[in-house]
């Protein structure tokens, strides 16, 4: 038995790991590319959230918005603190990598036009977020991670709160107000299906499950996210192309994963057959908004400072 299926059978009997001492290259190279995905999409939330937190409806409202903006700062410190240990830099993280480079969900670039899109990326978007952090915190073999994410955890919860209550306030709404958080919706709800990657039947690398830093498939995530934010859909009106199916006792979208997307028109092309590797490179080459969002957040660097 390799050192690489050792260290996989001990995590998988209950092993932590602490250090990086501790790590096969396997191991090491696993979490990297996790907590690298997770650390950039935290920090890219932040120039996604900040222009309409500006435009909140309320002054309540925008504080709320910008303790989330707070805390997803927050979140990506803790990410890239835990690569430093790995040896990464973490002010080359932030500030030495061009925008493609960075390594976030694709969902934060795109640009949020309306603050019901904003409030639709807190609902939904942060839930996506505490299904997979969650899942982590949960099963995770590295203990570091397990410990920070105790933290995060629980702002998680307050971003989502915030979300769904005004989801509900703008549902209520009648006219424009109404109609704006259907059509946030209409497209950010398919970006969270996405979210969790290709189905299992198609990974080929299950690296991170079997080192045990994370514990449950794509698809058990996805199942886990859709299961939430499907009755809270329907519990505001909210038309969503998926639904509960009795016989097999699990949830299920109304459409053929993977589908194109119009990023310009935010509009899902359903009928569009395209496969998971053209998927793949709409990631790799960012979206839209990808460029400013990065440039806000690394304008922010002082020449000099010390």
């Amino acid at each position: 038995m390799t050192n690489e299926q050792q260290l996989k059978q001990s995590v998988q009997d209950g092993r932590m790991i602490e250090s990086v001492e501790e790590m096969t290259d396997g191991y090491k190279k696993a979490l990297e590319q996790i907590l690298l995905v997770s650390g950039d999409t935290e920090l890219m939330s932040a120039p996604a959230y900040y222009t309409e937190s500006m435009n909140a409806p309320s002054l309540n409202a925008r504080t709320s918005c910008v303790s989330v903006i707070q805390d997803e700062l927050g979140h990506g410190h803790i990410a890239y603190r835990l690569l430093e240990d790995l040896g990464y830099d973490r002010e080359d993280l932030v500030y030495g990598r061009e925008p493609h480079e960075f390594r976030n969900t694709y969902g934060f670039d795109q640009p949020l036009e309306n603050f019901a899109e904003l409030v639709c990326a807190h609902g939904m978007w942060d839930r996506a977020g505490i299904v997979l952090l969650g899942d982590i915190h949960e099963n995770t073999s590295y203990a570091p991670w397990k410990r920070a994410l105790t933290k995060v955890s629980k702002e998680e919860q307050f971003h989502l709160r915030h979300g769904e209550t005004w989801m509900r306030r703008l549902a209520n709404k009648s006219g424009q107000t109404g109609e704006k958080i259907q059509e946030a919706v209409d497209w950010m709800f398919p970006m969270g299906v996405e979210w969790f990657g290709m189905p299992d039947g198609k990974k080929k690398n299950n690296d991170q499950l079997e080192y045990r830093i994370k514990g449950k498939t794509n698809d058990e995530l996805r199942q886990d996210w859709l299961s939430r934010t499907v009755p809270m859909c329907e519990d505001l009106g909210l038309d969503v192309p998926a639904h509960y199916d009795e016989e097999s006792e699990e949830y299920v979208v109304e459409y053929d994963l993977p589908v194109a997307f119009d990023e310009r028109g935010k509009e899902w092309r359903f009928d569009e057959s395209i496969s998971w590797s053209d998927v793949m490179d709409r990631w790799r080459s960012r979206g839209p908004a990808n460029e400013r969002y990065v440039n806000m957040l690394q304008s922010g660097k002082l020449e000099g400072a010390v």
